[in-house]
């Protein structure tokens, strides 16, 4: 025989109490910079029970009452979209405002640098304009460093420069210019704003003169030919070199010129070379001849040879040897 349970019977279906609704709780933050900064909970959501267990619970003949959009005086009214874009609205434009407070000071250096380089842009513009412009137009030409070569001649030459802007004057033209004067070994342009153009040259050392069907040419040490005359010209020495301008003997003559002292320059008259280790000058109306030997120690042999003819002059002395400068022969 069965014994009768202990446990009371489950209550039947319309003995169970309703079920309560659902209630979520769903925080809402402020957005930043409003004046509210504490946390506010959003409005209780009740999640009521679908429909269609009502009548299962309430039974079959039932009906469930409808709910109403207003609720009781204790119900707090439900959350819309409307309210869910209003708020997300609201905090964009509380970021966007975070955003442009503290990148302001980077807007203002952006807004100096751009408008320093605005202003050196324009300077550089002005600059480069006013340079090319009839305001820095060539007026005057000056040459300068000539000695032998008339200046005057030079600054005719170079007239085609007048009324060029000093950026746009001719390099090509100039030189072209200076080669038919063979006196000019070298040259330098200046530009000296705002009108004046400066011509600085290097002349040729003419070192003498050498004897040809043509008549007397004067030559510098490299053997450039600077003028030709019927007669020969005073206060060059004669040169008298087998090879000629091109040989290995002149260009150590010219080297040996080119060493002496101005005193003792003005006293040849006359030079020769047969070849680069056998270069003899002569001194004066006396004739007396200096055996200098090749080109090497010039500068010391020039020093031997100015100290050995203040203790014996020219006029007491045949020659002088200073091929070896270490042990000066005189006769």
């Amino acid at each position: 025989m069965r014994r009768p349970s202990p446990l009371p019977p489950p209550p039947s279906r319309d003995e169970r109490e309703p079920e309560e609704p659902i209630e979520v709780f769903l925080p809402v933050v402020a957005p930043r910079g409003s004046d509210d900064v504490d946390g506010v909970t959003a409005p209780v959501v009740p999640i009521a029970q679908p429909a269609s267990a009502e009548p299962s619970r309430r039974g079959a003949g039932e009906h469930a009452e409808p709910d109403t959009a207003g609720g009781g005086p204790d119900e707090e009214p439900m959350l819309r979209a409307r309210d869910v874009w209003a708020a997300a609205r609201a905090r964009r434009r509380a970021l966007r405002a975070e955003v442009r407070r503290f990148t302001a000071r980077q807007r203002r250096r952006r807004i100096v640098w751009a408008g320093s380089a605005a202003a050196l842009l324009l300077l550089v513009l002005g600059s480069v304009g006013a340079a090319y412009s009839p305001l820095f137009a060539v007026e005057r030409v000056r040459v300068v460093g000539t000695s032998q070569l008339p200046a005057a001649a030079v600054e005719d030459a170079l007239s085609a420069q007048l009324g060029r802007p000093l950026p746009l004057v001719d390099s090509s033209e100039v030189k072209a210019a200076l080669v038919a004067f063979p006196l000019v070994e070298s040259y330098t342009l200046e530009a000296r704003p705002p009108h004046d153009l400066v011509v600085r040259i290097v002349e040729r050392t003419p070192i003498g003169t050498i004897s040809s069907a043509a008549g007397y040419t004067l030559v510098d040490a490299a053997g450039v030919a600077l003028s030709t005359t019927p007669e020969r010209p005073k206060g060059y020495p004669e040169i008298t070199v087998p090879g000629g301008i091109t040989s290995r003997a002149f260009a150590a003559l010219g080297m040996v010129f080119r060493s002496l002292p101005d005193d003792i320059r003005e006293q040849v008259t006359a030079m020769s070379a047969t070849s680069p280790h056998d270069v003899t000058l002569t001194l004066g109306k006396t004739g007396t001849d200096v055996v200098w030997g090749d080109a090497s120690e010039s500068a010391r042999k020039a020093v031997v040879l100015e100290s050995i003819m203040t203790s014996r002059p020219p006029a007491e002395v045949s020659e002088y040897d200073v091929s070896s400068p270490g042990a000066v022969v005189v006769r």
